[in-house]
């Protein structure tokens, strides 16, 4: 009696407890009598403190996920924004000012009105107003700007004193500078100030003129006058140093710190005269308006771009437009003159940097649709992966009344508490990490995971218990086959995909913008994982029957169990293919930048290192040979006789536009194998060796190597040809489109011991380790006259920008986060099942199962879906890259130089095998031993849970 009395009172305390239809728990019956109810604890807190770990797992994914997508945009913004800065700094600084000119006053006008034209306070004044029209984002570092008058013809002196190489005077360039107290210091007497208006003017030279020209203080200038037979006096009172000499105030006109030794032809001579600047102060503008020098009014600004950003590109090539050619040129032609002009070489600087952009935001952006993808997989199955493991919790609220809306409510609020936060704390710390780039990108990509990892759990839920579901049903694919709605979601992605595919092939990949184009390798790997799952099950049934005749279970069990396990369906698998083909691609772009920039080293050296004279035909000698063979490193060493112009037979061959070619002489044994070794034209070195015959004059006939347009030319008849090596004969005996010394040019390679005047100019030297200082220290101690070049530094020159190592940077990390989302990914579709299989695996024990064969069970088990998914991404992998390829041109992320300026005309895409092949073997590796650890885990760890009476597992 006692017993059924407790069996009523706990059924109506269950009754009344019960959930309601929007899934909340009931009221006590206590709490409608009026009576106080006892606090129930929050949904949340409590689902929480449930699985502490699992809930710090999640909120670590989503950080993670969180500050990678916050970081990228981030990234890309700074190192778009430092190449710009980049580009602009280390320009010439002749290309990066803006020149602002104005022709002189006209000489109608009256000597009075010219010098108040000229004047350094209506100058001044000029400028400024100047500063308040250039439009932005146009900004100029003042300090290193100038204005003034200055020639623009240079005017040769008139003193017999100044030094003439070739008989010639030399000539000079006149500018008034402000502010060369601050940009100069005084090594002899003082700076000048004083100017005689039309007559004469005191002077600064810098050191190097004054070296160079024989001028010393005291020193007087004479130079022509434009309106009286009297010249004008320039007298030399300062001999000045520059502080800055590489700033725009002094480089952006050259001359004004550094002669030069010019030369021009005339008469069928080369002639040779100097060039420089005398300083002039800014009150001698009228002396330079009484010279011949056709002077003019100037206002230089140096660009100061530590305030531009990527962002600016586009205002920045308008506003150059505009002050060159447009409204703002109009604006300073009625401030400082109607003959005003403006130019820049900046519109130039930031074409060539929006050329690099468009070349590799494109590749760049299938790395960055490809993690991205992944990571958006990813969330999506931890969503299913507890949605699976709370399956019966949540069918049971569903068959006790529990509604869509409340059970969604509170999932809702279980993964926001943790993914909304944690999503922030990742962008708080992409922003920390990476200052200085846009905000909104980041808070958009940041806040596009935390909504993701917030609705991954209730939607998988809701969609999975959107009618109440009865209990103990299969979940394999043998019982649980997909309907016919997914059937036709599918093939409707399917279609889409690959339309989307053949759209992409048929018009190429030229435009940057097309995410057509960054999506390529997951809509392949799309196509690649609904094909594959679909089509998954067939095999394994074919292998399951002569399964059936091997002797043990295990064989047969892990056939039939892989191709019912439901942890082979399309997200896992289509997140594998995603991450293989992404590092597939990114491995193949790294792979064929570094082979882009070893073989435009190689170009222009030829080998390890290349010893050549400061001049051409500087013949090497004996000593300099011998201490380059004898240094640290060098394995071998080869030389070569160059000579660049060897006029060629006129009227002759099919190639009558190649007038002349480089010959070398060689010595055939050493440079085959150089040959050999670069891979550039190879040959027998009996090819060079041996005579080819005798001319009709009966003299020897040399065997030669020619380029393919240097043979057509010649044809195969001896030709007779005259150099600085001689006179001799030559008949082409092989073809060969490139050779080590001269990859480049056309050529014609012969044996340098049959020259009449043999004697090599170039050195070739190779060596894996070689030392270059040490080769430089040798080659100094022999002559002064030679100098080293080497691969290795010809190499480390061609990364010269932000952008090529930003983008390196983006797919290294590309790449290592694809493999850790990879690994995720394949955990997570094992963990799905991992409960059922231990229970599988405890039930076998008790029938005889050894732990052995446990481990061969489960290892087998996974190893048909890991060698899909192996398989599947490099299949996606070289699918991808073929499809890219046409498109995607390595030149400028290699080089940094357009194609034609740079020394390879193209570095097209290609397959790497190593990315292809060692991320999918990685994958089944991963695979087999997350098998054989979760196998030896459950025999560590018993069977009795597994096996417990009523489990419903």
């Amino acid at each position: 009696m006692k017993r059924d009395t407790t069996r009523k009172a706990s059924a109506r305390k269950a009754n009344d407890t019960m959930p309601r239809k929007d899934g909340r728990a009931g009221e006590p019956t206590t709490a409608r009598r009026g009576r106080p109810a006892r606090a129930v604890a929050p949904w949340v807190r409590t689902r929480l403190r449930t699985a502490p770990g699992t809930a710090a797992a999640f909120a670590l994914l989503v950080l993670v996920t969180a500050f990678l997508a916050a970081a990228l945009p981030r990234t890309v913004d700074r190192y778009e924004t430092e190449g710009l800065r980049h580009d602009i700094v280390t320009a010439p600084p002749r290309t990066s000012v803006l020149d602002i000119t104005a022709a002189e006053p006209s000489g109608d006008v009256p000597p009075e009105a010219r010098a108040t034209v000229v004047a350094p306070e209506r100058l001044t004044e000029k400028r400024t107003e100047l500063l308040e029209l250039l439009p932005a984002p146009l900004r100029f570092d003042l300090e290193q700007s100038a204005h003034g008058v200055r020639t623009t013809q240079r005017i040769p002196g008139l003193d017999p004193w100044l030094p003439k190489p070739s008989g010639l005077p030399p000539e000079f360039t006149l500018t008034t500078l402000p502010g060369l107290d601050r940009h100069t210091t005084v090594r002899e007497g003082r700076l000048p100030t004083r100017a005689e208006a039309g007559r004469s003017s005191e002077v600064a030279v810098t050191r190097e003129t004054a070296a160079s020209l024989q001028l010393k203080v005291g020193s007087v200038v004479h130079i022509p006058e434009r309106f009286a037979k009297e010249p004008l006096a320039l007298t030399v009172v300062g001999i000045v140093e520059p502080r800055r000499p590489q700033g725009s105030y002094w480089s952006a006109d050259p001359l004004l710190r550094t002669p030069v030794l010019a030369s021009k032809v005339s008469g069928g001579g080369t002639y040779f005269y100097w060039q420089a600047g005398l300083l002039l102060p800014p009150p001698a503008a009228t002396t330079l308006l009484a010279s011949t020098g056709e002077p003019e009014v100037y206002w230089r600004f140096a660009a100061d771009a530590s305030e531009l950003t990527a962002q600016d590109a586009p205002r920045l090539t308008a506003a150059l437009a505009s002050v060159s050619a447009g409204p703002d040129l109009v604006r300073i032609r009625a401030t400082v003159g109607g003959t005003a002009s403006a130019s820049s070489g900046l519109d130039e600087i930031v074409e060539a940097y929006d050329a690099m952009r468009s070349a590799i935001t494109p590749v760049v952006a299938v790395a960055a649709f490809g993690i991205g993808t992944v990571a958006a997989v990813v969330l999506a199955m931890t969503g299913g992966l507890f949605a699976a493991r709370r399956a019966a919790e949540l069918a049971l609220l569903r068959a006790r009344g529990g509604s869509l809306a409340g059970i969604g409510v509170r999932l809702l609020g279980e993964t926001g508490v943790l993914a909304l936060p944690t999503a922030a704390l990742g962008l708080l710390l992409a922003a920390l990490a990476l200052p200085d780039a846009r905000f909104l990108p980041a808070l958009a990509a940041a806040a596009t995971v935390g909504l993701l990892a917030t609705l991954a759990l209730p939607l998988r839920a809701l969609f999975l218990h959107r009618r109440p579901l009865a209990h103990g049903g299969r979940e394999d694919m043998a019982d649980a086959r997909p309907s016919q709605g997914r059937t036709i979601a599918e093939l409707t992605v399917l279609v889409l995909a690959v339309g989307a595919v053949v759209a992409l092939r048929r018009r190429g990949t030229g435009d940057s913008g097309d995410y057509l184009v960054s999506s390529a390798p997951v809509l392949v790997a799309l196509i690649a994982a609904l094909v594959l799952v679909r089509l998954y099950p067939l095999p394994l049934r074919w292998a399951a029957r002569p399964a059936r005749r091997l002797r043990g279970a295990v064989g047969f069990l892990s056939v039939a169990r892989a191709g019912r396990s439901s942890a082979t369906g399309a997200l896992p698998l289509l997140a594998l293919l995603v991450a293989l083909s992404t590092a597939a691609f990114g491995g193949s772009v790294l792979s064929g930048v570094a082979e882009a920039r070893d073989r435009a080293a190689l170009l222009e050296t030829g080998a390890d290192a290349r010893v050549t004279g400061n001049a051409d035909l500087v013949p090497l000698t004996d000593g300099l040979v011998t201490a380059v063979r004898r240094t640290a490193g060098v394995t071998d060493v080869t030389t070569a006789q160059v000579e660049y112009d060897v006029e060629l037979p006129s009227g002759t061959g099919r190639s009558p536009e190649l007038k002349s070619t480089a010959l070398l002489g060689v010595d055939p044994e050493s440079y085959a194998r150089l040959a050999d070794r670069t891979g550039y034209g190879p040959f027998p070195p009996e090819l060079l060796t041996s005579a080819a015959g005798q001319g009709s004059s009966g003299k020897r006939v040399l065997s030669a190597i020619a380029s393919p347009a240097v043979a057509e030319r010649l044809g195969t008849q001896p030709r007779d040809l005259a150099g600085a090596a001689g006179e001799f004969t030559v008949r082409i005996v092989a073809v060969r489109t490139n050779t080590p010394a001269l990859p480049e040019r056309d050529f014609l390679l012969v044996n340098g011991a049959d020259l009449p005047r043999g004697e090599p100019t170039v050195l070739l030297a190779t060596g894996p380790a070689l030392d270059g200082t040490a080769l430089r220290k040798a080659v100094r101690a022999n002559s002064s006259d030679f100098s080293v070049v080497l691969r290795t530094e010809r190499r480390a020159a061609y990364v010269d920008s932000p952008m090529q190592t930003g983008a390196e940077r983006i797919y290294l990390a590309a790449i290592a986060a694809g493999a850790g989302y990879a690994v995720l990914a394949l955990l997570l579709s094992l963990m799905q099942s991992a409960p059922e299989r231990a229970t599988l695996l405890a039930r076998l024990r008790t029938m005889g199962l050894t732990r052995r064969q446990g481990r061969r069970l489960l290892g087998l088990e996974a190893l048909p879906q890991a060698l899909l998914a192996a398989a599947g991404g490099t299949l996606v992998g070289w699918a991808t890259i073929l499809l890219l390829a046409p498109g995607v041109d390595l030149v400028r992320l290699s080089l940094a130089a357009p194609p034609g300026v740079a020394t390879l005309d193209s570095a097209p895409l290609r397959a790497d095998a190593w990315s292809l092949v060692l991320p999918a073997a990685s994958v089944v590796l991963l695979a087999a031993l997350a098998a054989g650890l979760q196998a030896w885990w459950s025999a560590r760890t018993g069977s009795i849970k597994e096996l417990r009476a009523g489990d419903a597992r």
